[in-house]
């Protein structure tokens, strides 16, 4: 006999079938439905635009009674995503007491796509995307698209790739302290001193340091791995 929260999931993924949404996909990785799997894409006339984002979906057997534990795999530098789990930071996902049992995972991926564009500057959790963005939102837009958006898009080519382009991080091989080490000896451009926010400044610093920093996360992960 399968739980409640089998039958609610298989019709979940039925209506995903039915009412395909190009720029929404989700689908089970598990026979018991509790993995899923999804992409969204960033919408259009944001500066997410072309970029597509792979999540990971957790649910219990208690669903829907509780939310899911969502996680971003293709982690933005958005000040509602932590950058070190992935997990997004909206309030019916982070409070049960918030929570709709009328809320759909399709919904979920909605809200998700929306947030990306709209973030709340309230109790952010990406401090530096959230300063940055109060701080200069050109700024902002430029790092976005250095980290995320394919080349052709930000050269301004008017041609759009036949498929989506998933956001892909480079990892290399070196620390992020002896990357700011160097980087601070030889910069001809000096973060202000009136600002402790390291990503004041030039805007392909900006970019390596959150490259950086993310290395030395996945270094951490595969230390605990071992």
């Amino acid at each position: 006999m399968y739980s409640r929260a089998y039958i609610l999931l298989e019709r979940e993924f039925k209506e995903f079938q039915d009412n395909r949404n190009e720029s929404v996909t989700a689908f089970p990785i598990s026979e018991d439905l509790m993995k899923w799997e999804a992409q969204i894409e960033g919408l259009q006339n944001s500066i997410w635009e072309g970029c597509v984002f792979n999540l990971t979906i957790d649910f219990t057997p208690e669903y829907n009674l509780v939310p899911p534990v969502v996680k971003f795999l293709t982690i933005p530098f958005h000040p509602n995503v932590d950058p070190y789990t992935g997990q997004p930071s909206i309030d019916f996902l982070d409070s049960h007491d918030k929570w709709n049992t009328n809320y759909t995972l399709s919904n979920i991926l909605l809200a998700l796509q929306v947030l990306l564009s709209n973030p709340i500057l309230e109790n952010p959790v990406n401090l530096e995307a959230a300063q940055l963005l109060i701080k200069d939102e050109a700024m902002y837009r430029e790092v976005v698209q250095k980290l995320f958006l394919p080349a052709s898009i930000k050269e301004g080519s008017l041609e759009s790739p036949e498929e989506p382009l998933e956001c892909v991080r480079v990892i290399k091989t070196i620390s992020f302290n002896d990357y700011y080490k160097t980087w601070s000896e030889i910069a001809t451009t000096k973060i202000a001193e009136h600002s402790k926010n390291p990503f004041v400044g030039d805007p392909n610093f900006m970019e390596q340091y959150y490259k950086w920093k993310l290395q030395d996360l996945h270094h951490l992960k595969q230390q605990k791995l071992k």
